[in-house]
């Protein structure tokens, strides 16, 4: 085949995709827009950009230089924000923390990531402490205060974030550099053993960006986005980025809202208050909102929000729809910068009834541009697309991290013939909708099959007094597995449902042949403590340890 290679010319300006460049169209379209923190600062994107060159301007008076780690350790806020651009504009790599960390887990991400300087909220200072005698690479810490106050402590800390600032002129000449310089890292939970790191350059985080601009503000859905949708993340920003929207909203000049602590009548002041249109959060966050008393006193009509990190039952979105609450799924993973699909309803589906429409906005979605999706049987060969046939879920994507950082052996393991493997188990309908049956290590060998944990959760989701669900197989002599739920029930309902109310409720769904009858649970734990992990998602590996 005949290819024709572009040969530049000489003084043509090779322009790399940096994050930097995020921020030039919002500082002309709509300078004078706010950003938001809590109930008690605001201020604009003018005053953004110049905080962001003062902090680039700090950091580098305290020693941070190209190629150094700056981590951080904070609730959701306008520093938060700031460090997402500052940090890797000046060519520096920054490192979210998961605040929720153990100490053994929290100085092992440290030193892994070989941190210089730390950035870190007085609330997390007593969990630093624990473990600064075993710093290897940290040689400064800088307090992130509400107050102003420094808190009396062992660390030996080099100032608090907005005296530093203040004492730092706004001047700091952002270079070019080359695209692929390292922007970003954070490591993954929930496995077992310590944290993977996973990393991401300039040019992955941007086209992200793009992708994610493409899909949510230029084809037609049930959730529409623009330049006036006013944003308030509801998932972590040591997450993934929280999700990579901060950077997307940024890019639109849209009016941001970061409401630090999650709180739930804090959460609901900010949406009211502000008007909040957009946000995104894993099942957990939005089942505190649909279940507090306040949620009746807020009109919600119209607020979009994403839901990731788990499933979204049929349960929960019926209950958020009933408040007005636009819902669907979004999916993704730590190792994916993390966007790959979003459960949009096609232009021809918007008639459809609301059960129906329930069902897509369930599903986990069409891939977004760019995303490669293809789901796999054990040998690697390639599975009809029939909406029947489930295999493992493998995707090729610009921005997915090219491996885990100082763990060649593992990296091999996710790239796998050139595919990332995901470790979900879907399956692909004719109109492209990827619909995730369960986690490899989730799935439920009973009877001879595999049964769909996912699949018992959304069944036993739909009883009236459900709340919230978890499903694992616990070992048994006779079946290999059988499946165990976690059960909790909603307030009105305590104290009038039983085990076999909930199993009734499954035997509905035995005889409609949705599931077989040895996929009703044998055992049901009623309003137990669901465990979770430390970005809120349901831990099964914890479940399967308390009950096996």
């Amino acid at each position: 085949m005949k290819t024709r290679l572009i040969t530049p010319t000489p003084s043509a300006h090779a322009y790399p995709l940096l994050i930097k460049n995020l921020l030039d169209t919002p500082l002309i379209y709509s300078p004078d827009q706010e950003i938001v923190y809590r109930d008690q600062r605001r201020y604009t994107y003018k005053t953004f950009s110049r905080r962001v060159k003062q902090l680039a301007a700090m950091l580098e008076n305290s020693g941070v230089r190209p190629g150094d780690t700056v981590a951080v350790m904070d609730w959701d806020s306008h520093r938060y924000l700031e460090c997402f651009f500052a940090v890797p504009m000046m060519g520096a790599v920054l490192h979210t923390i998961n605040i929720r960390l153990t100490p053994e887990q929290l100085i092992y991400t440290i030193n892994h990531a070989e941190d210089d300087v730390i950035l870190v909220n007085t609330e997390f200072v007593p969990l630093l402490e624990s473990v600064k005698d075993r710093f290897n690479t940290v040689k400064k810490v800088v307090v992130l205060s509400d107050t102003g106050e420094i808190p009396e402590s062992d660390l030996d800390f080099a100032g608090e974030y907005e005296a530093l600032m203040a004492e730092t002129p706004a001047e700091y000449d952002f270079t070019e550099f080359d695209e692929n310089t390292m922007a970003t890292t954070f490591y993954t939970t929930g496995t077992t053993g310590m944290p993977k790191g996973v990393f991401f350059s300039h040019r992955q985080i941007v086209l992200h960006t793009y992708a994610t601009l493409s899909v949510l503000c230029g084809y037609a859905h049930q959730a529409n986005i623009t330049s006036n949708d006013v944003y308030m993340p509801m998932t972590p920003m040591f997450h993934v980025h929280a999700w990579g929207m901060p950077y997307l909203m940024t890019l639109l000049g849209a009016k941001q809202v970061y409401p630090g602590r999650y709180e739930p009548e804090m959460l609901l002041k900010l949406i009211l208050t502000e008007n909040v249109t957009y946000s995104h959060c894993v099942p957990t966050i939005m089942n505190m909102l649909v279940t507090s008393p306040a949620i009746n006193q807020v009109d919600l009509t119209g607020w979009k929000v994403i839901i990731g990190g788990s499933a979204l039952s049929r349960g929960l979105c019926a209950q958020a729809l009933k408040h007005g609450i636009n819902l669907y799924t979004g999916y993704g993973m730590s190792e994916t910068c993390p966007v790959l699909t979003l459960a949009m309803i096609k232009p021809h589906l918007m008639e459809t009834d609301q059960d129906e429409q329930v069902a897509i906005r369930c599903m986990t979605g069409l891939p977004i541009p760019h995303v490669q999706m293809k789901i796999v049987d054990m040998a690697g060969k390639e599975l009809p697309h029939d909406g029947k046939t489930a295999g493992e879920v493998v995707v090729r994507a610009p921005w997915l991290t090219q491996g885990y950082i100082k763990s060649e052996e593992k990296s091999e393991e996710l790239w796998a013939d050139g595919w990332l493997h995901t470790g979900d188990i879907g399956v692909i309908d004719a109109q492209g909708y990827l619909r995730i049956t369960d986690r490899l290590k989730d799935v439920i060998k009973t009877g001879g099959e595999w049964i769909s944990s996912l699949e018992l959760e959304d069944i036993i989701s739909r009883h009236e007094a459900v709340s919230e669900v978890a499903v694992v197989g616990v070992a048994d002599d006779k079946w290999g597995e059988r499946p165990l739920a976690m059960v909790v029930i909603k307030d009105a309902f305590r104290g009038t449902v039983s085990e076999k109310d909930i199993q009734d409720h499954c035997m509905g769904f035995v005889e409609k042949g949705q599931i077989p009858k040895y996929g009703v649970p044998t055992r049901i734990i009623l309003d137990a403590d669901i465990p979770k992990t430390s970005v809120g998602k349901i831990s099964k590996k914890d479940i399967r340890s308390q009950y096996q």
